[in-house]
């Protein structure tokens, strides 16, 4: 750590907060509702990016609860134990006066009196405590973090009355910072919506109206899409594994929302007959026909030329086009349409768990299109607009990455007495934390109380 400014010192996070251990409970004493003599509980799945979100919460007897455990403003929850170690040490503060508790797998950390609890909540939300929590917890199967080791994690600490400016400063700042996170996280959503608009607008005639299109090019036919179809087949049930043969195999996972992706890719060995029946060839389109969410049904794909040989799962179909009638990826462009995955949601959902479309349902698709000079000018537009939305996806994510460096900038420089000026006159922070000592050494000791039921 960096030399700290005069009147700082450094302190081990238990010297200035006591623990408070999470509620054990018996899952018969559970329940997701709440009832008269029962206390919301919550766990580690109500800690979100440094706020409590108070639902899916459990409920259990009053009784279970012990005083010491019941939530006070300023409490900080943590995640005390997960199998994941990115939520282990995950914090949230409570802040304002909720009646309720937390469940075994989370703990608190209730701030010395001496100490500005927000403080505190913010110097677990930087890099150095999550970095050395990780450090602390780990562990084989689950991540543990013991009240012992908030003895081994160092606080920087400010003089009380800098605490209190650090604190009021960080919450305006990160305030803004969050106003920014959650501008940027709509974007996503929008963008999706302006990609459906334009396949709408490009299956209704609508980026075509300019009239720089021989008019005879854009006159739309209504067929079956069968009648543009050579060949449709199922893929192969033979069975596929990691380095499994010389021939690859697209499975489902290869379908990607782009094109196709030859990450995790199978393999086994072929007949030369199924090779020939089965092969893809560059303009296929391959796409899902069962899966267990219907949005995933008829996904499609346009094999490229870096496919071409590649066989195709069971579960995916391959659409071998009439290319004298239609460009394989304006078909691609018509199946991904709102219209059509309406269509296709429609013939696929099912209440048995497994969603399906089968060849038939498929070819009697109804298919319309234009002459293919005004497909291939579809096509170029869409993919036009397309890149648009690729390159503003491609800023907001840089943006989502400087927004979340631009936090943690903010808590090291906070925390190295670099955020806001301070003031002679402060009373050390060795002062408040001898008085934190002196004041703890002369409380009574609590008496040990009953042992709690286990869960």
């Amino acid at each position: 750590m960096s030399e700290l400014p005069a009147g700082w010192c450094t302190s081990a996070l238990s010297g200035l907060a006591d623990t408070v251990r999470g509620v054990t409970y018996n899952k018969s004493q559970a329940q997701s509702t709440a009832e008269e003599g029962l206390l919301p509980i919550l766990r580690a799945n109500n800690i979100n990016s440094g706020k409590l979100v108070v639902d899916d919460l459990v409920f259990v007897p009053e009784d279970c609860v012990s005083r010491t455990q019941a939530l006070l403003a300023g409490d900080i929850v943590v995640a005390m134990s997960s199998g994941s170690r990115s939520i282990v040490g995950k914090s949230a503060q409570v802040e304002a006066p909720w009646s309720g508790s937390f469940g075994a797998f989370c703990g608190v950390l209730r701030a010395s009196q001496e100490i500005d609890a927000r403080y505190l909540y913010h110097f677990t939300q930087s890099r150095a405590y999550r970095d050395r929590v990780s450090e602390l917890a780990a562990g084989v199967n689950i991540n543990n973090l013991k009240p012992g080791h908030f003895e081994e994690i160092s606080v920087p600490l400010a003089p009380l009355a800098e605490q209190k400016r650090i604190a009021q400063k960080l919450d305006a700042l990160l305030a803004q910072v969050d106003t920014l996170k959650t501008r940027i996280d709509a974007i996503p959503a929008l963008l999706k919506r302006f990609r459906q608009s334009t396949l709408a607008a490009a299956f209704s005639a609508r980026l075509t109206g300019n009239g720089d299109i021989p008019a005879e090019a854009v006159h739309w036919q209504e067929v079956k899409f069968s009648s543009v179809i050579e060949d449709l087949r199922y893929g192969t049930a033979q069975k596929c594994d990691y380095n499994g043969g010389t021939t690859g195999v697209l499975r489902i996972p290869n379908i990607g929302n782009k094109g196709i992706v030859l990450d995790d890719m199978k393999s086994s060995d072929f007949s030369k007959t199924e090779i020939k029946k089965l092969e893809l060839m560059k303009g296929d389109i391959v796409l899902i026909r069962s899966n267990g969410s219907v949005e995933l049904v008829g996904k499609s794909a346009v094999v490229s030329e870096k496919e071409q040989g590649l066989l195709f799962a069971g579960y995916l179909i391959r659409v071998r086009l009439d290319k004298a009638k239609s460009i394989p990826r304006f078909v691609n462009y018509w199946l991904k349409s709102p219209a059509i995955r309406q269509v296709i949601e429609q013939i696929a959902r099912s209440t048995s768990g497994v969603n399906n479309i089968n060849s038939d349902e498929i070819k009697s698709l109804t298919f319309t299109f234009p002459a293919l000079s005004a497909q291939a000018e579809i096509v170029r537009r869409v993919e036009q607009l397309f890149a648009y939305a690729d390159q503003l996806e491609a800023k907001v994510a840089a943006a989502r990455k400087r927004i979340d460096a631009l936090t943690q900038s903010l808590l090291a420089k906070a925390f190295c007495g670099e955020l806001v000026p301070q003031d002679p006159s402060d009373e050390p922070a060795s002062v408040l934390l001898e008085r934190i000592r002196a004041q703890r050494a002369a409380a009574p000791k609590p008496k040990r109380g009953r042992k709690a039921a286990t869960s």
